[in-house]
Parts: structure tokens; C-alpha cells; sequence
């Protein structure tokens, strides 16, 4: 897993109840681009987090088109 700042850390739920987190990686903290990375989350914690399997790096345009597509869906 790499990352640059400015990038969306997304940790899938895994229930229907337990929606997915994500957050705005603020800091890498290796030249490399791995973990760990300093995120701060929706609800302006921040972190800094060693991510699980269950976890994945979305650039910013991709996380604009997700929300983008997510806004236009139909219920």
C-alpha cells in the first residue's frame, strides 16, 4: 500500500450497519509512500494509523468521482 498526502484512506465496513470510514491522509510518514500515515478522519480526529486488509488508498479524483457517482444514483 502507498499513499501521498492529500490522499483518501477507506476502511470498508463490513456489515450493512457498519458503513465504510474514510479519511484525508495529512502526512506520510515514509519516502516510500507505505504506512503509517496521519489521517484525520470525518469527525476531525486525527490519527495515525498502520491500515488492515480491510483498508485501501483512493486518490482525491477517484474519491470525487465516487461521490459524484454516489450523489446520482437513484434510490
Amino acid at each position: 500500500m502507498k499513499a501521498k498526502v492529500g490522499d483518501w484512506l477507506v476502511i470498508k465496513g463490513t456489515t450493512v450497519a457498519q458503513p465504510d470510514h474514510r479519511g484525508l491522509i495529512t502526512e506520510v510518514r515514509s519516502a516510500d509512500g507505505s504506512p503509517p500515515y496521519v489521517v484525520q478522519w470525518a469527525s476531525d480526529h486525527v490519527a495515525t494509523v498502520f491500515p488492515g486488509p480491510d483498508a485501501l488508498v483512493v486518490s482525491s479524483q477517484e474519491m470525487d468521482a465516487a461521490d459524484t457517482r454516489a450523489a446520482h444514483r437513484v434510490h
